[in-house]
């Protein structure tokens, strides 16, 4: 007597419109790190210049002003490769 076949399984994957395909990324450029460190760094010598600065003429945009750039600084960082 001739063995059966059996029932196919389903697989376990679903099905795809499009294959999985590895996506080349690509690096950041040279410049990128440490122009996101000079903007950083700037952001926090505008700081220190606005506390050394005497008291009548300190200014809450230079604080502001640094603590974006540091805030951008780490933002461009985040999407360093």
């Amino acid at each position: 007597m001739p063995k059966s076949k059996g029932r196919k399984k389903p697989s376990k994957q679903r099905y795809q419109l499009h294959p999985h395909r590895k996506q080349r990324t690509k690096g950041s450029p040279r410049w990128y790190a440490p122009l996101m460190l000079v903007v950083m760094g700037a952001g926090v010598a505008i700081i220190v210049w606005n506390f050394l600065q005497p008291s009548d003429v300190f200014k809450a945009g230079y604080m502001w002003l640094g603590l974006g750039l540091i805030a951008g600084g780490f933002f461009g960082i985040s999407f360093w490769k």
